[in-house]
This record gives C-alpha cells, structure tokens and sequence, in this order.
C-alpha cells in the first residue's frame, strides 16, 4: 500500500512538472518592446526554377513565369536595402506572459501558388489548405530537420472545385477563383523539431512553410523588413530569427526592461553558389516546341525575373 502511495505521489509531481513547463497566460504589466528590421546582405541568391514544359499545367500555371517557359520560387523577396520579408523572429524561453492564440492558419493554392508563403500555429493546430484554381494539386507535407532528415506529416489530393469552367480559362484574361473542398490537417511535430514544409507533387515550385511556436511572442517581417514584437514581460532571453531560404537561425541575447522598446536588428549573408538541382539552363530537349499546337506560356498575370 505505502509504495501504491509512493507511486501515485510520484506521478502527481511529475504532472504538475510538466503542467509547469508549459507556457502559462498571466497579465503582463508594462511589458517591454523588441523592434527592428532583418535584412539580407551581398549578391541576390540563385533562384530555384522549374521547367514548365516538363510539369503538369503548363499553360495555366504559366500566368505567373519567366516568359521564356520557367517558374521561378520566389522564397527571397528582398527590397532594394536589402529589406527581407517572411523572416520569422521569435523570444524563446518565455514561460509564461501575454494570451497565447494565433490566427487560424489558412493557406490557398491559388494561381500555382501557395500564399501565405511563411505561416505560424502552435502544435496540434489545424491547417486548412483551399484550392482556389481550375486545376488539381497534391498537398505533401514533411516535418524538417538536417540532422535525422525529413518525415512526411500527409500527403493527400487537393481537387478543384468540380463547377470551375476550364474552358477558355487559360488564355490572356483572368478568371474568377472558386474555393474547393477544403483540406485540413492537425499538425504535430516530435519534439525538437519546430518547422515542416508544404509542397505540390504536381506542381513543384509550390512551397508553403510553418513554424511551431512555444508562446505568442514572435512577428513575420514586413516587406520593408521591418517587425515588432510587444507586451514581453522584462527579463533576459534569446531572440531567434528563421528564414525558409537560409540553413541557419541567427541568434541573439537580449535584456528586455518594463515599458521599455529595445531596437534589434538581424543581417544575413546572403547564401552563394548553387543552392538546388533545380536552376535555369538551357535543354534543347525540353523546350517551348514540346507544347502541344496552338499552347503558348504567356505570363499574362505576372512576368518573373530571373
């Protein structure tokens, strides 16, 4: 009986330890401020790009491209003071502090694209993905890590809606979005791990990324750069920035005083040399001429640069 008592003792500890390292929502009283920009340094890295002739949805997909036949990824857009958008900056190891709920995440395929690009949610969150175009995509998500690998999280068909008119929707003139039925998946990552990426099997320029966070404290950056991060309850702590583009966080130390706004600004180095397989170059095998009589890629919503 005395080691039944034990046990149960034992275990009621071991939950309330663990109840204690979750993040807690308590008022916050003259919460400090960190601001500032992130910014991308040195020569603009070599886009990722796709040959349309050799994928699925040429013609349509092509409404946003190069104009010479190839999609490009857009993951680094970079103003012209080298302002970076869609850097995640995050303040780790805050226990406790501000309400903890996040927008709902909602990500549409639209234009063979996924937008938002850069999305947060905490774990066990749900993720709606909606297919806004005249074409079917297939939604893969994987759970990232460059020590163990990826581990795939789904992977399921994307249809469109089944009244979308396909005739005479990929020429010049735009066309009218309607939403399909509605893909939704409860992300859970193991532990360690706090970033997955979505892409289309069909369509493989299409990627979306997410960033599990452990409390409310972070900001995406702006298309100046720019973010802001509020109501920090004082103490000193680690602020970590996340690009999708970039192999590594850039990290920092902080001491955040009450009622105080505290100016921190990120600087990466932009990555060099061949970052994919996947790159313009010439293919007298695959080119324009593959497409079928009377097709054209005409980036009739939006010309790429290379």
């Amino acid at each position: 009986m005395a080691v039944l008592v034990s046990l149960i003792s034992l275990l009621i500890v071991m939950i309330g330890a663990n109840v204690g390292w979750s993040y807690q929502e308590v008022p916050v009283d003259k919460g400090g401020t960190i601001q500032g920009h992130v910014r991308l340094v040195g020569e603009f890295p070599r886009p990722m790009a796709f040959n349309l002739v050799t994928i699925p949805d040429a013609v349509y997909c092509g409404r946003i491209s190069t104009g010479t036949g190839w999609r490009i990824v857009e993951d680094f857009i970079v103003g012209s003071q080298g302002q970076l958008k869609d850097a995640v900056v995050m303040v780790k190891g805050i226990e406790q502090g501000k309400p903890f709920s996040l927008p709902k995440v909602e990500i549409e395929a639209i234009d063979c694209d996924f937008l938002p690009f850069v999305n947060v949610l905490r774990d066990q969150d749900e993720l709606t993905v909606i297919n806004m175009d005249p074409v079917e995509h297939d939604i893969q998500g994987y759970e990232t890590a460059r020590e163990r690998g990826a581990r795939v999280l789904f992977n399921r068909p994307l249809p469109m809606n089944p009244f979308h008119r396909v005739v005479g929707m990929f020429g010049k003139e735009a066309h009218t979005h309607l939403p399909g039925e509605p893909m939704i998946e409860r992300i859970h990552l193991r532990k360690g791990r706090n970033v997955f990426v979505m892409q289309c099997g069909f369509h493989p320029y299409m990627f979306s990324w997410g960033v599990v966070l452990e409390n409310p404290y972070y900001s995406i950056s702006k298309d100046d750069g720019a973010y802001e991060i509020k109501d920090i309850p004082a103490g000193e702590y680690e602020v970590a920035v996340w690009h999708p583009g970039m192999k590594t966080y850039l990290e920092k130390t902080v001491l955040v005083e009450e009622g105080k706004a505290l100016t921190l600004d990120f600087q990466y180095e932009s990555p060099q040399g061949r970052r994919s397989v996947h790159e313009m170059q010439d293919n007298p095998r695959f080119g324009l001429e593959l497409l079928e009589e009377g097709e054209e890629i005409v980036p009739s919503l939006r010309r790429q640069i290379p």
